[in-house]
């Protein structure tokens, strides 16, 4: 059976404007899976299993709150609860990294949600932070435009780094992803533009070659991506970048899923 899951193979882009100029980009791979063909794709990839341990492994409960049954039901759930009618028969795919020997994290995974024709009908952002919170992010069929990219600007309201401020605005644009990806979060102070962050990559097949190249060539891939964090957090420091405590506003911390002890914003 073919697959309508895959890998992207990407980099990611980090350019902050403000109040410092940093630059870096490095080269990750990310997954991007569909949620009614869970089980089959790890049937058929060895080195990938649903909700138990192996190399790579997709735990439903990694995302969303947790609990209550498979990712795509409550994920239609959230829609629900949030005013959109999702027609089950829909396809709903997500860009994310599973776990790799049983570490996970995620800065961002991205859910496209498709009408049962297959045409794109909303997106979610479920941001991740280093305290192990979530939140997410909705894109709506208005927020679609002919050129099938999601665009929104809203106001963060989420600790993800201790130097943005809470109260910044993130611009949201979204490509769907097809033989590309294009993926596209700025932040905004007022009118000035501080942080350009983009995801760009190449679609790959989601076979056993593929994914054990991939592994050999960018091994470890959530421990990258935190290690790299820490890394340039550290960098932003030595330039005397304004550091933001996370326990100083916990009103700005609102809709926060699984808050920390240090949050005190209000879950949904």
């Amino acid at each position: 059976m073919e697959l309508n899951s895959c890998l992207y193979e990407c980099s990611v882009m980090h350019h902050r404007l403000a109040p410092k100029e940093h630059h870096f980009r490095h080269d990750i791979f990310m997954f991007w899976l569909d949620l009614d063909e869970l089980d089959a794709a790890a049937q058929k990839v060895l080195f990938l299993s649903r909700n138990r341990a192996n190399l790579y492994a997709f735990r439903d409960d990694d995302h969303l709150p947790s609990g209550g049954g498979p990712l795509k039901s409550r994920l239609i759930n959230w829609l629900a609860k949030n005013g959109v009618t999702f027609d089950p028969r829909g396809r709903i795919r997500l860009l994310t990294f599973p776990r790799v020997l049983g570490y996970i994290f995620n800065p961002i995974s991205v859910y496209f949600c498709f009408g049962p024709t297959g045409e794109p009908v909303c997106a979610v952002a479920e941001v991740g932070n280093t305290f192990g919170e979530m939140k997410l992010y909705f894109l709506g069929p208005d927020e679609l435009g002919e050129d099938k990219v999601f665009r929104r600007i809203t106001v963060k309201n989420f600790y993800v780094s201790p130097f943005s401020a809470l109260d910044l605005r993130f611009e949201f644009k979204f490509g769907v992803p097809g033989e590309t990806l294009a993926l596209y979060v700025d932040d905004w102070d007022g009118a000035e533009k501080t942080l350009l962050t983009s995801l760009t990559g190449q679609r790959a097949p989601l076979t056993n070659r593929r994914l054990l190249w991939l592994t050999i060539k960018c091994p470890l891939v959530t421990l990258k991506v935190i290690f790299l964090i820490h890394w340039h957090a550290f960098l932003l420091w030595l330039k005397k970048v304004p550091f933001h405590r996370k326990a100083a506003n916990p009103s700005l911390q609102t809709d926060v899923l699984r808050p920390h002890a240090a949050s005190i914003g209000t879950p949904k």
